[in-house]
């Protein structure tokens, strides 16, 4: 589609090795023939055509080769709770970025409302749970190549050439340059090759889906390879805007990848890459899903307000298309966008110096996110402009040693980060926000009756982030006997961060209003009225820190196929500062003591233990933990448009435990099967001050907290509280229950002459009910569901033909639910993908 916004600058400057190399190579990502998983075993063994070979592959079992502790180990040896996918894996299953990865780890859990606001947690635990704030840090930390993603807007966009996914679950802070509280993600990509090889690979489906992939990989010299991968998707929208009579909620991306490599002996490489990626979507809209009482007057609930907009204006059609929101039908006006540019380059050294390896990783990423939302999720002209465009650049250098003996393995790295984001946002009032958001009166002087009040009421928003961090960190692998080793390791951290945050407000006639202390006082309706919607703010927070951690871990083998561990680990997540402005006191006044946040204080306690059996034909992994978290770093919403987008504040005490179990088997190369399962209860221990969920807000605000009646819905009228005591209640976005399976069978057949197979593999997933407001309220409360996807196919030598039906019973299921700013009861979301289905084509040479 047309692009919405200028594009040229940061397209000059990041594509020129990428598009120089395409000039040159064009075909399909390819994956490294050393390592099978569960899903891609019955492709390697086809690809194979001697016996020998897959005697072999059986013989040995299910090998997966990982560098989760930074260096090449089997899964199987990693005293680590790890899920590890394949490239083939996501290609046959068709989760192409990490937001559909979750439906291959239940672990892992990702929300998204845009790539801006995305939640990615393991355990529940990682971000906050609602709007994001440049303030804070990831506690998943998403690498690629060894390269830290800083922006959590990486993970919406495809993979792009990806060998695997290692998913690592719990603290990892003492072996990645970033530290990591919750876990990390780390994807490798295929990397350049001294032998000419490619692939290419064409999808088309309903909904106009479009994909295509492509790579090729080659010498250029004898000491120099080169590889260079694309990868376009394209696919209409799920939700019809009847507004706009336009679908929205599309997929719109491109993605390009060049990396050479220089290999001038066997003991030195050196890696050069860049990347590009972009997102043009007309998203991210909302459909109306429900209405939930709440303390606000009945006659400024949402029902109420709609009837009298559309009493006063009855030419223009305020009543949603529809009120179940599996009709995916929606009437927003506000214009959409999701523009959306990631990209960079980094220089990679490894070299072998006597008994280690020395790597160095510099790498520079940008970020730049163009967005349009519509903030009140109604047909209604409320907020008509909603945008906050940012600039992100990130530097980032690592050091890290590698030491490999008989006795003793160590890591030791050396980290230094730095980024500045630049944020210029907009937010300004529609023709409907007076009649909206003011208590009703049949006064023709009262300003409810006087469009004009909040019409044209503009917040402009001027902010940026300084963040600066260094790293010391190293972990020390010493066996005590061949089978007994204690692995201990430590971090030192130091972090800055300055800030600085600006809201101008203006009216609709330009005039600006610069203090809202005393509006009420004076009786000035009308700037009290404004005042209620946007107040001026300034703030420059500017923090420092020191950081020590560790752990400790302690792994036995039982039998050379049996391997048990236990590990403390003693992390934090950093301060954090408050990008998006500050709650107000009673005087209408910036709340100067939030404007930085605690650090967060991490002890975990894992057990585990890792088996093979069946000559190593299958698998089976089993993992207990408990994370314990003082000063959780939380997201509070204040209910209202403009009074504060979200801002950040510390829960006293969280608490995630539970049990994963994962399972593997590959009885002969005809047949191969996989499930897992997690159990997740993670909990608010004690949050004493946390936001009002719907039903208890909107009232006039009464003295001390309460805890919530979950059973009740709220009463118009009541007195609210200021703030609610949430402890014990579970944490948002976590399904207490996950579970992911699947299996492929294959027989041999003969066709057009080509020796292959026919395949029939099937593979779901399962995630029980959760939360999606930061206080749980029982108007957000998303039922489990069952996803069952499918494929059948012909695979033969360099060629692949599959057809495939995801979500193949067509379960209605709801992605993400959306508490409507106002406090007026109204909960919008978005439905999960419908039934999709459609064929790919994958050929290789």
């Amino acid at each position: 589609m047309t692009a919405r916004y200028p594009s040229a600058r940061r397209r000059a400057r990041a594509t020129p090795f990428a598009l120089s190399l395409l000039l040159a190579f064009a075909a399909q990502p390819t994956t490294a023939a050393e390592t099978i998983d569960e899903e891609a075993a019955s492709a390697a063994a086809a690809a194979d055509a001697g016996a020998a070979q897959a005697d072999d592959d059986l013989s040995r079992g299910d090998i997966i080769i990982v560098t989760a502790r930074r260096r090449q180990e089997t899964a199987q040896e990693v005293p680590v709770a790890i899920s590890v996918i394949r490239g083939d894996s996501i290609e046959a299953t068709g989760n192409f970025n990490v937001v559909k990865l979750q439906q291959l780890a239940p672990t892992l859990q990702v929300y998204t409302s845009n790539p801006r606001n995305t939640s990615v947690n393991i355990r529940g635990l990682g971000v906050p749970f609602g709007l994001t704030s440049d303030g804070f840090e990831q506690g998943v930390g998403i690498y690629v190549d060894d390269v830290y993603n800083s922006r959590v807007a990486a993970a919406t966009f495809d993979f792009l050439d990806v060998d695997q996914v290692e998913v690592l679950r719990g603290p990892q802070g003492t072996l990645y340059g970033k530290n990591t509280t919750a876990g990390a993600i780390n994807i490798t990509t295929n990397q350049p090759t001294f032998d000419f090889e490619g692939r290419a690979e064409v999808s088309v489906g309903n909904l106009k889906f479009r994909q295509a992939k492509a790579a090729v990989s080659g010498p250029l010299s004898d000491k120099v390879a080169a590889r260079i991968a694309i990868a376009a998707t394209s696919r209409r929208g799920t939700l019809f805007n009847t507004r706009t009579d336009r679908w929205i909620n599309e997929q719109d991306n491109l993605g390009l990848r060049g990396q050479l490599l220089f290999q001038p002996n066997d003991d030195l490489s050196i890696t050069l890459a860049d990347d590009y990626s972009e997102q043009d979507p007309e998203c991210c809209g909302t459909a109306f899903v429900r209405v939930g009482t709440t303390q606000r007057a009945l006659n400024r609930q949402y029902d109420a307000i709609i009837a009298r907009l559309a009493a006063a204006n009855p030419g223009y059609n305020y009543i949603v298309p529809s009120r179940n929101v599996y009709d995916r039908l929606t009437d927003i006006d506000a214009s959409l966008s999701a523009g959306n540019k990631i990209g960079g380059a980094s220089l990679r050294v490894k070299w072998d110096v006597g008994p280690g390896t020395f790597t160095s990783i510099t790498a520079w990423r940008f970020w730049d996110w163009q967005p349009e939302n519509d903030r009140d999720f109604t047909g209604a002209s409320v907020v008509s402009k909603s945008q906050n465009p940012s600039q992100q650049d990130q530097y980032s250098q690592e050091f890290r040693y590698n030491y490999e003996g008989d006795k003793i393995d160590f890591v030791v790295g050396l980290f230094g980060f730095r980024q500045r984001i630049d944020t210029q946002g907009t937010e300004q009032q529609g023709i409907d926000a007076t009649r909206y958001s003011l208590a009703p009166s049949t006064d023709p002087t009262n300003v409810y009756n006087r469009p004009e009040v909040l019409n044209g009421l503009t917040a402009i928003n001027t902010q940026y982030l300084k963040a600066d961090s260094a790293a010391l960190y190293g972990q020390l692998s010493y066996k005590l006997t061949p089978e007994l080793t204690i692995q201990p390791g430590i971090r030192v951290n130091y972090d800055k961060k300055d800030g600085f945050y600006q809201r101008v407000v203006t009216t609709g006639a330009g005039q600006v209003i610069t203090d809202c202390s005393t509006a009420a006082q004076q009786g000035n309706a009308v700037l009290t009225a404004q005042c209620g919607v946007y107040q001026p703010q300034l703030t420059q927070p500017s923090v420092s820190d020191w950081n020590f951690s560790y752990d400790l871990n302690v792994n036995y083998k039982i039998t050379p196929d049996i391997l048990a561990y236990a590990t403390y680990a003693k992390s934090f997540k950093t301060v954090g500062i408050n990008q998006n402005g500050l709650p107000l006191d009673t005087n209408n006044q910036p709340v100067l003591s939030a404007s930085t946040v605690k650090p967060e204080s991490v002890n975990h306690y894992e057990i585990g233990i890792k088996t093979q059996f069946l000559n190593r034909l299958a698998t089976f992994n089993l993992s207990a933990f408990r994370t314990e978290i003082k000063n959780f770093q939380a997201t509070v919403n204040g209910g209202q448009f403009g009074t504060v987008r979200g801002y950040l504040a510390n829960a006293e005490k969280v608490v995630s435990q539970g049990v994963e179990a994962d399972f593997k088997i590959r009885t002969s190369d005809r047949f191969t099967a996989y499930a897992n399962a997690a159990y997740t209860d993670a909990k608010y221990k004690k949050f004493t001050s946390a936001p009002c969920p719907p039903e208890l807000s909107g009232g006039t605000f009464q003295p001390g907290n309460v805890a919530p009646d979950y059973s009740q819905p709220g009463v118009p009228g009541a007195l609210s509280p200021r703030q609610c005591d949430i402890s014990g209640q579970r944490l948002p976005g976590v399904s207490k229950w996950a579970f992911s399976y699947g299996a492929e069978t294959n027989v041999p057949v003969t066709l057009l002459a080509k020796d292959g197979q026919v395949y029939l593999g099937v593979d779901g997933n399962y995630r029980s009910n959760w939360n999606s407001n930061a206080s749980p309220s029982i108007y957000t409360n998303i039922k489990g569901y069952a996803l069952t996807n499918f494929r059948v196919g012909f695979r033969g030598d360099g060629i692949d033909v599959f057809g495939w039906v995801r979500n193949a019973f067509d379960v209605n299921y709801i992605e993400l639910l959306q508490v409507a700013p106002g406090n007026v009861g109204l909960i919008a979301g978005t439905p999960g993908d419908p039934r999709t289905w459609g064929g790919t084509i994958k050929v290789s040479f």
